[in-house]
């Protein structure tokens, strides 16, 4: 009778142990960049790179979107924008390095918020916001919520508005307060490492991902336990967030670039992209045909452009766009077998 029970304890004990050891080499392998800042009684990792001389743009902040980290912004744009900004690239709130702090930070006003406490700390002024994703419903609710800080609003394929259906049952399951505890501890890390390649392509999809992105993003510093509970909580909570706040974005009065793909199959356009330029009064929609879920890095100079529209430099997004239609679609070509 007793041999089911003590199989089944050896097993998750094994499963545990197996977590912690393998959390533990994914941060050596990938260890903290940045610097942790208090900002109300828990910590911001952030790398906050200064203003260069002779600089032309002003600050810049980047949101990350779910299952990220600073570095994967950081690498789309600190090589492009280091002699031209000072830049302030954020581990979110319970992802990456930083602490979670309270409850409200298990949503995208709570996570603003912080951000923008940081960006006091450091004293970092008014700042153009890019959001990727999830973290433009970060950016959303900063321009809500902080307009005194906000010169400017950019969204690559964000994550805004509601949307038909709920989220994968990972999410779900992660989220629960016990059963996910023990998710998280067990079976997280040996099912998402699997998974790593295969997902980081398809966010890509149809574009190529770029050689050396997982390297050099470290995507799997989210399948340690804490972090990636938190991503699930976020996750889960997105939806019922945005039903209700979306009606808000008809406050924000920033000036406000959006880039998407039609090819996008992660966050649909039509709902989230096309939903913020008809409620932002004044919003540019920039729609990229065979573009995916990566404007950020597939279309990385219409974003740059669009960040100079945005600090009022002259600048024609669509036919930055058309451009990069005609690259993306040569690029497709050529990938063909």
């Amino acid at each position: 009778m007793l041999i089911v029970p003590l199989l089944l304890a050896s097993v998750i004990a094994l499963a545990y142990a197996y977590t912690a050891a393998k959390a533990r080499t994914i941060e050596k392998a990938f260890p903290k960049i940045g610097v942790l800042t208090d900002v109300g009684g828990y910590r911001i990792n952030a790398l906050h790179l200064a203003r260069p001389p002779g600089a032309d743009l002003p600050p810049l902040v980047f949101i990350h979107g779910a299952s990220g980290n600073l570095r994967d912004q950081m690498q789309a744009f600190a090589g492009p924008l280091s002699a031209r900004a000072e830049m302030l690239f954020v581990d979110r709130p319970g992802h990456g390095y930083s602490e979670r702090g309270g409850a409200d930070n298990a949503f995208p006003s709570g996570q603003a918020d912080a951000i923008a406490a940081l960006m006091e700390r450091l004293g970092i002024g008014p700042a153009i916001i890019v959001g990727h994703s999830f973290g433009g419903a970060i950016a959303a609710a900063f321009g809500v919520r902080h307009p005194q800080r906000t010169a400017g609003l950019l969204f690559l394929a964000p994550a805004t508005h509601p949307w038909p259906g709920g989220v994968d049952w990972y999410y779900t399951l992660a989220a629960m307060p016990v059963i996910g505890w023990l998710f998280a501890h067990t079976l997280v890390i040996p099912a998402g490492l699997r998974k790593l390649e295969r997902g980081t392509v398809g966010v890509f999809s149809p574009n190529p991902r770029p050689d050396g992105y997982v390297e050099k993003t470290a995507p799997a510093l989210v399948l340690r336990p804490t972090v990636f509970r938190n991503n699930a909580r976020d996750v889960v909570n997105l939806l019922g967030y945005v039903t209700r706040e979306a009606l808000r974005y008809r406050e924000i009065t920033a000036p406000t670039v959006i880039i998407t793909g039609d090819r996008d199959d992660v966050v649909l356009a039509e709902l989230h992209s096309i939903g913020l330029e008809r409620d932002i009064e004044g919003a540019e929609l920039i729609t990229i045909r065979n573009l995916g879920h990566k404007p950020d890095y597939i279309a990385n100079d219409v974003a740059i452009a669009a960040i100079e529209h945005l600090a009022g430099m002259p600048q024609d997004l669509q036919e930055m766009g058309r451009q990069a239609e005609m690259r993306i679609a040569a690029e497709l070509r050529q990938s063909e077998p």
